[in-house]
């Protein structure tokens, strides 16, 4: 009888576990994506504090379809959200973050160099960052660094269950080490030995069957027609790289491209609400 009682007790929980990862991939595969759109590149930086909560808050406050921002690794290894490789231009502090602890960064202001009322804004970690992202805007992680970079954001990714919105954007070399902890990981080829060479970058990304490109501004004329085709045909996301007018934007939709980043997102949102794409309405968890 006691038997029956213990056996019947794990039944019934295992059948809870089953239901609630059930429900929770219930309630992802029910999220709808934006199909294009706008990339904030590094937030809504030209009005705020680049790579700041303040700053990616904003961009998804406008309705970004997708942020950008960048990702590495301080002297102990703490994944901060930080463009350049050392804290000079955006700070009051100096030294490159690699040379630098978490402890050292974190006392930095990263807003007053923007404007006073930002004063007191802190360079943020990736894991913060997450934790105020909505669920179904796409997140553009660039990774500033290789290997360890790769493998510390993928398991932060798979961990804070964002890997149906979140993409890596790096290296050849971060995306092995990030596959290999998170087969699942979305990649968007970010390998700059080649990026410039247009015909090479996309062979390259379609045999690495990453999900994404992100194309750069051609430096001379360029028919990326075949290119584009070659990347719509293996269902690969193309970025681009990037729009600074209003009338760039047309142009680059019909092209093919999916996201442009734009560092005026403000600005150009309602331009993009003229070609048919709407600005994007953020969802958030247990909202």
């Amino acid at each position: 009888m006691k038997n029956n009682i213990v056996a019947h007790w794990y039944l019934g929980i295992l059948f809870l576990c089953v239901s609630m990862v059930s429900n929770a991939y219930a309630q992802k595969s029910k999220i709808i994506m934006p199909q294009r759109g706008l990339c904030a590149h590094r937030g809504a930086m030209e009005t705020h504090p680049e790579n700041t909560l303040p700053a990616l808050q904003e961009a998804v406050t406008l309705g970004a379809q997708m942020i950008e921002f960048d990702i590495q690794l301080t002297k102990n290894s703490v994944m901060i959200v930080m463009h350049d490789d050392h804290v000079d231009r955006t700070t009051n502090g100096k030294g490159n973050v690699s040379d630098l602890t978490y402890e050292y960064v974190r006392s930095l202001d990263a807003g007053i160099k923007k404007s006073e009322k930002f004063k007191g804004t802190l360079i943020p970690t990736f894991e913060e960052v997450l934790e105020v992202m909505p669920q179904n805007v796409w997140l553009n992680c660039h990774l500033k660094g290789d290997e360890a970079v790769g493998k510390a954001a993928a398991l932060m990714l798979k961990k804070s269950g964002r890997l149906h919105q979140a993409f890596l954007t790096c290296s050849e070399k971060a995306a092995v080490a990030a596959k290999k902890q998170v087969p699942e990981i979305l990649i968007c080829n970010g390998e700059n030995s080649y990026r410039r060479n247009t015909v090479k970058y996309v062979a390259e990304t379609i045999k690495m069957k990453a999900e994404f490109i992100q194309l750069l501004r051609p430096e001379s004329v360029e028919d990326r027609k075949p290119l584009i085709a070659s990347l719509k045909d293996n269902k690969i996301k193309i970025n681009f790289f990037f729009a600074e007018t209003a009338e760039e934007l047309a142009g680059l939709f019909d092209q093919g491209v999916d996201f442009v980043l734009v560092n005026n997102v403000g600005a150009l949102l309602p331009e993009t609400e003229k070609l048919g794409i709407k600005t994007w309405k953020p969802t958030y968890r247990n909202r």
